[in-house]
Parts: C-alpha cells; structure tokens; sequence
C-alpha cells in the first residue's frame, strides 16, 4: 500500500458512515464546506494552499485489490460496500479559493459537491492536505512581510519537519508564499521549485584546515561557493574567505556567499560585513540560519543588519508558535435541503456559501459571507476548480500561484502586514445567510 495515495488513510468512522449511507441508499447530493473556525492568537490572516495536492489526489484516488482483501478481511464491512468501494472514483464539483489566496475565520475556503458517501469518505485526507499546507504557507507568508523583499528567503526545514510528507508539501507551501525556493531536492524534481544548499560544519570539520575545506569545496561545486564560516571562530573564518577567494579567482571560482549559523547574528553580521569589505569582497553576500522565524528576521533588518537572505527551518516547517489551526469539514446540505448544527462552540451557517471580498483602492477593507447565487458587492472569491472528478484546468503553474500570493499580500490592510493581529480584518454575514439560519434554527426549535 501506497502511504500517500492509500484511501485508507482515513478516520475508521467514515467508513462506519459509508456502511450506513450505502445500506440507507443515500446517495444524493451533499455540499460539505471546508473553513477554519477561529485564527490562532498570533495570525492576523491565513493563506489557502494545498488545492493542487488534494485535486490530484482525488483524480488517483482508487481502492486496490490489496486494500480490499484487508478491509473483507476485517469482517467489519459488508459485501454491498465492498462493491461500492471496488468501483470507487471521485465524482463530485469542487469550488475553491485559489491558493495564495489570504483568508479569514468562518470563511469556506473549499466546498464539496458529490454524492453523499464519496463527499464524506475524504474528509480526512482533504482536511490532512489543506491543514498542513495552510498552516506552513500562512507562517512563510508572514516571514516574507518580515523580509519586505529586504532579503532572500530559503526553506530549510525538511529535516525537522513532521514526516517526510510533511518537509515536502512545506517546501511547496513557502515557495507559494513568496520564498525563493528550498533545500529539499525533491521539491525540485517534482515541482520545480529552486534549490538553494551550501555545507554543514561536518564538512570543515573533516579537514584538518579549514582553509583546505573552503577550497575543496569551492573546487567540487564551482558555480554554488557559499562557504560556512562560524565552525571554529567567525572572524577568522571570514579572513579565511578572503584568502580562499583570492586563491580561487586564479582557477575561475567566484565566492558567492558565506553563511551564519549562530550567535548574535546582528553582531556577527556587521564585523563579517566589514571583514568582507575590507578584503575586497564586496560583492558577496552574507546569508544567515538557525533558529529564525519572522519576528527575528524583522528585527535583524529594521536593526540594519547587512544581511542578504536568511535559511529559515525548524520554526516554519513545524509552525512552532501556532501549530496547528482549528479547521472543520462540515455538512451544509443534503438533497438540496440546507443543514446545520447547533453544537456549542461549534455551530454552523447553513447554505452554500461564497465569499465576497470589497475593496477601497487596491486594499481589501471587508469580506462578506452570503449564499451562492446571492447578490452582493465585492469579488467572489470560490471559483469551480473540479468538474464531475476532473480538474477544470490543468497543472497550476507555481510561478503563477506565488505571484498571486504576492498581489493578495500587499492588498492587506497596513496592520496586517505589519504583523499586528489587531483590530481583527471584518468578515460580516449578509442578511439573506442570516436570515436563512434564523429560519432553520426556528424550524429545529432551537
């Protein structure tokens, strides 16, 4: 079985449901809505992503004859829901936010439209796809305001990322909020994002010169020379360089860059900087990692910090300070009959909804969430990506999302892209939603 690709990659209450719904014949339309119900503390806006990752997983999505002899094998399942899943394929429409789209709580970020029982049996692959690019997207988004196209910025995360999928689809998910690229070389051969890598302390530490390790290095890889140099003493390091750079000149070898990998990197930066200059060195660049997230990335450059790109890792790749989002996949209708529910805490706004999103100048100022079909001001912002189980366009290039990542950011409001979570960005419920949930919650007596 294929870990990613495996229907079985499910919650076993879908598949207690599907019994149920297959037994019952219940296979008219349901529109599920998938949205996220509160913004953590610290998050003034989040950005969608994950939509390419799901649809191709829907296209794929089969059982095999392997997964049917486990689950026969259980003896949990009967024969009718066997065959039900033997012919199973993805059916449905889907409507979506495009990725790099910014968005805010309560808003459906992706709505469902299928038969009943394939709407509910991917609701835990759909909500494990967009949860986790969501989450990394929205936190790179927020190092690339940081940044304020000051620096460079590098994922480096896929060693400390939760799972192997996880440092992947985190790679895609910067890129699209506007990192230059990654350090994971798969993200490279199979999206085509760029891959930035220079050397370990490992490597100097293998010599028994440090000097011999920079030209060694800068021999073996002539067109990619960033140089390390805070394994022993920085400002040795950086006198180091001066003389690897005048060495390698005579063979055709340009140092391009050295990197920072501890200590104060303010500090470090300036001397480093200077060292630089003085030895003639002008033009290369200083690049910094280690433990950065978008409050040090700011700080380091309002600071003044002569800086060029930073490597940010393990606090991007694990969204360290909100770790994760409280997102729903929730029933709005079944058989052409609004749903709800009244849970506290957790209650619904019935309907098919689409989001509109109002502007003065080029700021988003409001989002007004009402019933598709309904007229209100402003831009809609779900459009249909999935026709009858086949996307509606072909391969979204990441060019072209990041780019709209890009255009989406500098139209949020001042605040918000300075950070601040407050005062929390206006998303209000037009009269005919609310006047639709007034009249079920009477009807349920509620």
């Amino acid at each position: 079985m294929n870990l990613l690709t495996s229907p079985l990659l499910t919650d076993l209450y879908q598949l207690t449901m599907l019994q149920g719904y297959v037994d019952e014949d219940m296979h008219e339309d349901a529109v599920f809505e998938f949205y996220v119900r509160n913004l953590p503390e610290n998050r003034g806006f989040l950005m969608a992503a994950g939509l390419e990752t799901l649809l191709t997983f829907l296209e794929g999505m089969r059982f095999s004859g392997e997964e049917l002899r486990y689950l026969e094998g259980t003896g949990r399942y009967s024969k009718g829901l066997l065959d039900y899943l033997a012919s199973f394929r993805f059916s449905g429409d889907i409507y979506a936010m495009p990725e790099g789209t910014v968005f805010f709580e309560n808003e459906p970020v992706v709505r469902i439209v299928a038969p009943l029982p394939e709407a509910q049996l991917i609701e835990t692959r759909l909500i494990n796809i967009l949860h986790f690019e969501i989450l990394i997207a929205s936190k790179a988004a927020r190092c690339v305001l940081a940044a304020a196209d000051s620096a460079m910025l590098v994922d480096f995360g896929v060693r400390r990322a939760h799972g192997a999928e996880a440092g992947l689809l985190a790679a895609r998910a910067t890129y699209i909020a506007g990192f230059a690229g990654t350090s994971t070389v798969l993200a490279e051969a199979l999206f085509g994002i760029p891959v930035f890598g220079t050397m370990a302390h490992s490597y100097i530490e293998a010599h028994e010169d440090e000097l011999e390790a920079f030209l060694g290095f800068a021999r073996a890889n002539p067109d990619n020379v960033t140089l390390l140099i805070d394994t022993y003493d920085v400002h040795r390091g950086a006198k180091k360089t001066i003389e690897a750079s005048r060495i390698l000149a005579g063979e055709g070898i340009k140092v391009r860059a050295i990197r920072l990998d501890s200590g104060d990197l303010f500090t470090l930066s300036k001397d480093v900087r200077k060292i630089l200059d003085g030895g003639g060195l002008t033009a290369v660049q200083i690049f910094a990692s280690g433990n950065l997230d978008e409050h040090i990335i700011r700080e380091l450059l309002v600071r003044g910090a002569p800086i060029d790109g930073f490597g940010v890792g393990t606090k991007l790749d694990t969204s360290e300070d909100a770790p994760y989002l409280e997102c729903a996949y929730k029933l709005m209708e079944y058989s052409g009959k609004p749903r709800f529910k009244k849970s506290q805490g957790k209650a619904t706004v019935p309907g098919r909804k689409q989001v509109f999103r109002q502007f003065e100048g080029q700021t988003m100022v409001r989002d007004i969430l009402s019933l598709e079909g309904d007229v209100v001001e402003g831009k809609p912002l779900l459009k249909k990506v999935m026709n009858r189980g086949k996307k509606v366009a072909g391969v979204t290039v990441l060019k072209d999302i990041a780019s709209h990542a890009r255009m989406q950011l500098t139209s949020l409001p001042p605040h918000l892209q300075s950070l601040l979570t407050s005062p929390p960005y206006p998303v209000t419920i037009s009269p005919a939603l609310s006047k639709l949930k007034k009249d079920m919650e009477r009807q349920a007596g509620v």
